[in-house]
């Protein structure tokens, strides 16, 4: 069943509030309805039509038994994107955007595996039973610095199927790697950032907490669904192999 998309909803939420006229990017004209004071104001109609879109989108690729990687590092959000991703078991960054993480693949998986076999061996007491309370403190502080860096990324298997991207022009980095290794990108569009470089535009507020969570929202329903379907499907073909 598909989500449905309320668009007063997205009215209460204060997604269609955009930045001040003098900040606007002129590709975004498309994407607005009218200038209120010194603002742009989102054309909600359009942020229906690009979360119509990719909303499926997202089901599909999930469905597929790809990952989404969540994108959010922004301050004031990033918070509900970690909390949003970790509910749906999908990979995340919500702190600094570390080059290489999608082409450097070699690098980055050395550093998670010494994070997981860290983990591992603080969790079975073998560090404890090893080394001195001085040295398994520097342990714990080796573990906790490699999951500020690398925590919400280390059962990413792979390349993901989608990127979903909440702050455009902050994790513009992100995006970069992405469109090199041709992942399509899901982004919610602010009226100063430039939406030809996503694939699934998603015009909207990227700054009002209330907004971007209702956005996550219909996202992560998105995801539960597309994970429902592998789920179903997983059941069939083990039933085809009985």
């Amino acid at each position: 069943m598909a989500v449905t998309v309320d668009i007063k909803a997205l009215l209460e939420a204060g997604v269609h509030f955009g930045h001040k006229t003098s900040r606007w990017h002129p590709k975004m004209a498309p994407y607005i309805h009218s200038k209120r004071q010194d603002s742009h104001i989102i054309d909600l109609t359009k942020t229906v039509e690009g979360l119509d879109s990719a909303l499926p989108f997202l089901t599909s690729v999930v469905s597929s038994g790809k990952q989404i990687l969540f994108v959010g590092t922004k301050k004031h959000t990033k918070e509900i994107v970690r909390t949003t991703a970790e509910s749906l078991n999908q990979p995340y960054v919500t702190e600094r955007w570390l080059g290489g993480i999608l082409t450097n693949v070699a690098t980055v998986g050395q550093q998670i595996k010494k994070l997981k076999d860290l983990e591992k061996r603080m969790v079975s007491g073998d560090l404890e039973k090893r080394y001195n309370k001085l040295e398994v403190q520097r342990f714990q502080e080796d573990i906790d610095e490699l999951n500020g860096k690398y925590g919400g990324i280390k059962d990413l298997n792979g390349k993901p199927g989608a990127l979903f991207v909440i702050d455009v022009i902050g994790d513009i980095n992100a995006i970069k790697e992405s469109k090199t290794l041709g992942v399509p990108i899901v982004a919610v569009v602010d009226t100063n950032a430039d939406p030809s470089l996503i694939d699934y535009v998603i015009p909207g507020n990227d700054d009002a907490i209330k907004g971007v969570q209702l956005l996550l929202d219909y996202v992560a329903a998105a995801v539960r669904e597309g994970a429902g379907a592998e789920k179903a499907a997983d059941k069939e073909a083990v039933k085809e192999e009985k």
